[in-house]
């Protein structure tokens, strides 16, 4: 009676094959299970407790990407006992290579992207600089994942060879076509791997300033002082002539002021040294030169050349003000008076 029951035939199978089937389909789901829980647990336990980041980035690909492909094989190796539709065997092989491919493919991008990101880091240990790789990465994973894509319709049997013989006529005019897009594209790779500036730096761009928020493909953008986003395409960028403040390690200042006529010879040579003595006297500065370099309309005037020590905006403006303080302190004690705008009138008697 039992036999009877296992030979009968449904939909072109046994009973028995499909015991068989949902047998395999059970063990090999168990084995699965066992093994994520087992061998990648004590995996886990390992990677934890190790320093180095690639062990955690490799486990958490396998759990993520091997795992779902081996339940699916599972199925697969246990459906194969069973005598199915043409169509049908077609449908589940081409599910198979769909599902390898997507989960090979995001196994291939999360170890090649932590990949650049080690190598790119081990050059540039702040860790905010991660910004940067974006836009290499994404393309990397667009070469991935059109590799992938061709991969599939090769296997459909799509003629692809003959496609990509195509694109390759078709993309010489595509090519003139997105002539900007792939121009500001290949100014952001010159922007990542020469590193005119980077993220947090403070730039200017012809009569535009500000600090660069972001550095996309084809934009970069910039916050400016007066609190407006400006975006510029890449391509301008590296065709313009750029100031990056942030690169630079000291500000050279210059600045006039000028005295009344009515100042003592004496005191006009004492005038150099006042400044030299105040401004030796601020932190972070550095004393160049102090000179009576001219006679102004109603003034005599002097030039005065310093640096500061420092990139920082806001600390070079505290320090000449400073040094503005002294110097109106020094030449009221010495009863040195600035000068400002004037004239004077010369009226002459005529003879009678």
């Amino acid at each position: 009676m039992l036999t009877d029951i296992l030979n009968q035939e449904v939909l072109r199978n046994t009973v028995s094959d499909y015991l068989m089937f949902a047998m395999l389909f059970i063990g090999g789901f168990l084995v699965v299970f066992l093994l994520r829980k087992i061998v990648l647990g004590r995996m886990k336990k390992i990677t934890d407790r190790t320093v180095s980041k690639l062990d955690d980035i490799l486990f958490a690909a396998l759990d993520k990407n091997l795992i779902p492909v081996l339940y699916y094989g599972v199925f697969y190796i246990s459906i194969l006992n069973l005598k199915l539709n043409e169509t049908i065997v077609s449908t589940i092989k081409f599910i198979g290579a769909l599902i390898m491919t997507i989960y090979g493919i995001r196994f291939a991008t999360a170890i090649i992207t932590y990949g650049i990101q080690a190598a790119y880091m081990k050059k540039e240990k702040d860790e905010t600089k991660k910004e940067g790789l974006r836009g290499i990465i994404t393309f990397v994973k667009i070469i991935i994942w059109g590799i992938g894509i061709i991969s599939i319709m090769d296997y459909l049997g799509y003629p692809v060879k003959t496609a990509l013989a195509g694109l390759g006529i078709g993309g010489i005019a595509l090519a003139f076509a997105s002539q900007a897009v792939l121009g500001d594209l290949f100014s952001y790779f010159a922007i990542f791997f020469d590193k005119p500036f980077e993220v947090g730096d403070f730039i200017i761009v012809g009569d535009f300033l500000g600090t660069v928020q972001k550095i996309g493909i084809k934009t970069t953008r910039i916050a400016s002082l007066s609190g407006e986003q400006l975006v510029f395409s890449n391509t301008d960028l590296t065709n313009s002539r750029i100031r990056n403040y942030k690169r630079m390690q000291k500000r050279r200042v210059v600045f006039k002021f000028g005295v009344v006529y009515e100042t003592p010879l004496e005191k006009t040579k004492e005038i150099p040294g006042i400044i030299k003595k105040i401004i030796s006297g601020v932190p972070d500065t550095a004393f160049d030169r102090a000179h009576f370099f001219s006679f102004g309309d109603s003034s005599l005037d002097f030039e005065v050349v310093y640096y500061v020590l420092s990139s920082d905006y806001n600390i070079y403006m505290d320090i000449q003000q400073k040094i503005n303080h002294h110097i109106v302190e020094e030449f009221q004690k010495r009863n040195i008076s600035f000068a400002y705008p004037t004239q004077t009138l010369y009226v002459s008697k005529a003879a009678g």
